[in-house]
């Protein structure tokens, strides 16, 4: 049965204490405007840079072609994450507990939740050592102070990992007051550039590049796969809306116009000084220390933003599996092994391979979820649905896990230069629903003729 965290609420009653029980109707008050802003301020943040500068740095992309790939892949992930937060803002439910009612409770429990708890831990990772990078470079050139690497990601992992454990109400708070230091950041970002682009003779280089369409898709494929990931979380932070409307599209916006502000950016940083983060690049244009100061604190609370949402949705993926743990217990050992993979700068080094092998296994089963909950379930979890979660009896899916193994055998097999991201999960959603529909048409003719014999006989 699901925990609710009794014992530790009791003892720290500002933590929240609801883990897999459906959140009450008087606690759903977030309006769409709280998940816009949320959104749009964890999307800019050093781990998102990664891809839009990619996109120029490795795949040979121009400025604006790796603006519009990234956009475009970055869109349509968004679209269907937002339309798997609906089990969340209707019935108050995290979004793992949600998928058991898709893939089946062991399936979900064993397979859906263990990828999508390393999915979270692999991008706090990135953006914990991404903003140290921030930081350490900052204060050198202020203070002329060298920090190492691993021992400053190592506090900040664990500093983000105890905030999110208080839960969905802090992570509000937090991103209210950090949101005019994230725009006044954001703004002097384009300001310098805006400058050392001023200082150039020839815009030519922002719109031309040697570049294929295959790579254009190809980006577009990562940032598809680093984002179409949300659909097993996003009903962890829509479960407290006031409207299933209105977090759908307050999610949508906020995550699309943050993204196309940080697409804008990496790609920017990448073209013009070859630095995949622009937070770096902006401290080297820095000429006043108020000016450094300014970036330094919209990278840190644009960092702590992002990471306080990966820990808080880690830690519900790791309780969906060990559900005695409640959630106080489940984000502790998320935070923990956090701040353990924070110790490794290889994950943001080898970003592109690392996304690559997380989208074998994140790909595939984001399609069977989504086509089954769109399709199949018509957008909707029906009462039988939502009584089979919570006596832990919902059914196991055996069309989607042929499917998902299909589909990560496709992404297997399939080049990079044909977007393999893309094609795996179109293919992988299209051929679970015929899948889905034959064995369904199957059965039941197979029951009308029981049905048939029984008539006969008697």
């Amino acid at each position: 049965m699901p925990s609710s965290d009794k014992k530790q609420s009791t003892l720290f009653p500002s933590i929240e204490r609801f883990g897999l029980e459906a959140v009450p109707a008087e606690l759903k008050t977030t309006k769409w405007y709280d998940y816009f802003y949320l959104q749009a301020a964890f999307s800019v943040n050093s781990g998102n840079f990664l891809v839009p500068a990619l996109a120029v740095l490795t795949g040979g992309l121009s400025f604006f072609a790796a603006v519009a790939s990234t956009i475009m892949g970055a869109a349509a992930a968004f679209l269907f994450v937002s339309l798997l937060s609906l089990p969340g803002s209707r019935h108050g439910i995290p979004a793992q507990f949600a998928i058991r009612s898709i893939l089946g409770t062991a399936a979900a429990r064993y397979i859906s939740s263990p990828i999508r708890s390393v999915t979270s831990l692999y991008w706090f990772s990135v953006q914990a050592i991404g903003g140290s990078a921030v930081l350490i470079s900052l204060l050198e050139k202020a203070f002329e102070i060298k920090l190492p690497l691993v021992l400053v990601s190592v506090l900040l992992a664990g500093l983000m990992g105890l905030l999110a454990l208080i839960g969905f109400d802090a992570v509000k708070k937090a991103i209210k007051y950090f949101m005019p230091f994230l725009i006044i950041g954001q703004v002097v970002l384009f300001v310098l550039f805006i400058k050392e682009l001023s200082s150039i003779q020839s815009f030519g280089f922002l719109s031309h590049s040697q570049w294929s369409f295959g790579s254009f898709f190809l980006y577009s494929s990562l940032v598809f796969i680093q984002y179409v990931s949300g659909v097993s979380a996003s009903s962890d932070m829509a479960r407290y809306a006031a409207s299933a409307k209105g977090s759908f599209w307050g999610l949508f916006a906020g995550n699309t116009f943050g993204f196309s502000i940080t697409a804008i950016l990496g790609a920017l940083s990448a073209s013009l000084f070859g630095e995949w983060n622009p937070f770096v690049s902006a401290s080297s244009l820095a000429s006043s220390s108020w000016v450094l100061l300014l970036i330094f604190i919209c990278a840190m609370t644009s960092m702590l933003s992002i990471n306080m949402n990966n820990a808080y949705t880690g830690g519900f993926s790791l309780l969906n599996i060990f559900q005695n743990l409640g959630r106080v217990k489940s984000t502790l050992i998320f935070g923990a092994a956090a701040v353990v993979l924070s110790c490794f700068p290889a994950v943001v080094n080898k970003a592109q391979e690392y996304i690559s092998i997380l989208g074998i296994f994140i790909i595939p089963i984001s399609a069977v979820i989504i086509a089954d909950f769109i399709f199949v379930k018509k957008g909707t979890l029906s009462e039988e649905h939502l009584t089979k979660l919570f006596i832990s009896q919902s059914d196991q899916n055996r069309e989607g896990l042929i499917a998902i193994i299909f589909g990560a055998l496709v992404y297997l097999a399939l080049p990079d230069l044909i977007s393999p991201g893309f094609l795996s999960f179109f293919l992988t959603g299209f051929g679970y629903f015929i899948f889905h529909r034959y064995i369904r048409l199957k059965d039941r003719r197979q029951l009308k003729r029981q049905q048939k014999q029984k008539l006969s006989s008697s």
